[in-house]
């Protein structure tokens, strides 16, 4: 079961490096959010240096909703969701393979340009680091809600509109203790707090999310 799940989630990686649009799609957008606030709030460095963790959060938050659309959409089109689920395995790690390969495609790269962008909004170095944590554990929890939203969602009529209001409920709570742990830490204060309960967040729905997308898979194959 093992090597099945890791071999989908090979497959999936293959399938959006080959397709890179939406990955490409969702970098470009990241960047050029956070590089609009300079022209909103003005030329201010000390209030852009003050609002960079915030507004990292934000992008990142909007630019992981941009792929999800698509998520299980393309293999519910063409009738490989069919064989995917004739597989063996069930239906929640077929989901789970697909957050996965989802997050490694969309989530590490927006975490690996978070720093760059954090240092153009004028955050010091030596402040990065929570501010990566916070989201090397909440942009897999992202990318989980999101999964699960996309499988609820799949096969309904203007699911693309239902997403996002699915998924900003769900993901406040990660962008403010995320962008919590970024202020504790520039502002010299402890952040452990903050770290467990994105922490917990990412167990939860590491259980959950999987679940609740695979019955959102299994009811739409079976429509």
């Amino acid at each position: 079961m093992i090597a099945a799940l890791l071999a989908l989630v090979g497959r999936e990686i293959r399938l959006a490096v080959r397709h890179g649009a939406d990955t490409l799609a969702a970098l470009l957008f990241f960047l050029l959010c956070g590089s609009l606030f300079p022209l909103a709030l003005g030329p201010s460095a000390d209030l852009l240096r003050r609002m960079a963790p915030g507004v990292v959060w934000v992008c990142a938050l909007l630019a992981t909703l941009l792929p999800l659309d698509r998520l299980f959409g393309s293999e519910l089109e063409d009738g490989s969701l069919d064989q995917l689920l004739l597989l063996g395995l069930p239906p929640s790690l077929v989901a789970l393979s697909k957050i996965a390969a989802h997050w490694l495609t969309t989530g590490l790269p927006l975490l690996i340009a978070a720093a760059p962008m954090a240092i153009m909004l004028g955050l010091h170095p030596h402040d990065l680091a929570p501010l990566l944590v916070g989201l090397a554990l909440g942009t897999p929890t992202l990318s989980l809600i999101g999964g699960m939203a996309a499988g609820i969602v799949l096969g309904a009529r203007r699911g693309g509109v239902l997403l996002p209001l699915l998924v900003l409920p769900l993901a406040t709570p990660v962008l403010i203790f995320g962008a919590a742990a970024a202020y504790a830490g520039e502002f010299e204060l402890s952040y452990a707090v903050e770290f467990d309960l994105l922490g917990a967040f990412l167990a939860l729905s590491a259980l959950l999310c999987p679940l609740a997308a695979g019955s959102g898979l299994k009811a739409a194959a079976a429509a």
